[in-house]
């Protein structure tokens, strides 16, 4: 049988892998990475150096596929999805077949915590839906964007007796801060959808690269920063090519704020 590890990076500071996910890195035989074109480079980059950095030896093969190009335009976005998704189960797929003998243990190296907005446990269950190879698999849970976020805030996402929730800019968006709780994280928000919510009495914890020599940290009341932030996002896309961002929503006007 075929094993396949799922592991979770950090937010982009080799500093954030586990000591757990070091141990899985150390039992693959194979690393599968998607690359995402040139843009992204620095990306891979990444994940090379967090092998050489704690791998014991150069067993290890890395193999390189280049992920599909995804319809964002889309007018139906989840169509868009589950099109993208079976495309990059069928490259999945043949690295596995490929690569892997029976016995030999591959692994893919996620972007923070495989759990959390990541694609790759859906895809490896629809790998095994297919029916066409044995294959065994298990995930190492990762520090994510979220977790590290706050940490370089100095902020708590939750206040004492209250939810936090978690949702894209796409959904934002279209349905505005909920009603039901004080504190949002927003994550995949390309349109800074922040900017289309009503500002008063909200506090907004921005970071973009977050864990990475070209962390952009910005915080304050949304009417006060919301320009800033727009700007800020604007030049590093331009500069780099691309931007990984998250924040957290925090509805104020007096109330008390807290640990867990």
């Amino acid at each position: 049988m075929r094993r396949v590890l799922i592991i979770g990076i950090g937010a982009g500071d080799p500093e954030q892998v586990t000591v757990q996910a070091i141990k899985a890195l150390n039992a693959a035989d194979v690393f599968f990475v998607i690359d995402k074109g040139t843009g992204k480079q620095d990306l891979t980059a990444l994940r090379q150096e967090i092998c050489e950095r704690y791998i014991e030896g150069n067993s290890y093969r890395m193999v390189h596929a280049r992920d599909p190009e995804r319809d964002r335009g889309a007018a139906r976005y989840r169509p868009a999805v589950e099109q993208w998704r079976r495309e990059r189960a069928e490259i999945y797929e043949r690295l596995i077949t490929d690569e892997l003998a029976d016995g030999d243990c591959g692994a893919f190296l996620v972007w923070g915590d495989p759990a959390l907005y990541d694609s790759t446990l859906a895809i490896i269950e629809q790998i095994i839906a297919m029916g066409t190879l044995e294959l065994d698999y298990r995930v190492i849970p990762g520090i994510s964007s979220v977790q590290a976020l706050a940490a370089q805030h100095r902020v708590s996402l939750t206040q004492v007796g209250k939810p936090a929730h978690i949702t894209t800019g796409r959904r934002l968006s279209e349905e505005g801060f909920p009603e039901h709780c004080d504190d949002v994280v927003v994550m995949l928000d390309a349109a800074c959808s922040f900017s289309q919510i009503p500002q008063a009495g909200i506090e907004i914890y921005w970071g973009a690269y977050i864990g990475t020599k070209d962390e952009i940290l910005i915080s304050g009341h949304l009417g006060d920063v919301a320009d800033q932030i727009q700007a800020a996002r604007r030049e590093a896309r331009a500069r780099k090519g691309w931007i990984m961002d998250t924040y957290l929503l925090r509805r104020t006007g007096g109330q008390e704020r807290g640990a867990l």
